[in-house]
């Protein structure tokens, strides 16, 4: 396999692992920024209440968009193999 090609899927697995990790970050921040607002309203100040509200909005998160990510990280791996298995017939 030529070094383009290995490059070239390392460039696809890191914009991957980008925009598969991304929903969840923007979840995690807004979750984020609602509670630091609610905490600078009400003057609650809590660590807790900072970290358990994001921690649950992740575990949604990762529910739901679960089945995506697995069958985006299915496809790649397929395409990837495939690759692999006609490099080394040529």
């Amino acid at each position: 396999m030529p070094i383009w090609e290995l490059t070239a899927h390392a460039r696809e697995a890191t914009l991957l692992s980008v925009a598969l990790v991304l929903p969840v970050l923007l979840v995690a921040a807004l979750v984020g920024v609602i509670v630091a607002a609610f905490q600078a309203a009400s003057q609650v100040q809590d660590p807790t209440l900072s970290h358990l509200p994001r921690m649950l909005a992740v575990a949604v998160a990762l529910l739901l968009l679960g089945p995506w990510m697995g069958s985006e990280l299915a496809t790649f791996a397929e395409r990837l193999f495939a690759s692999a298995a006609s490099a080394n017939l040529r």
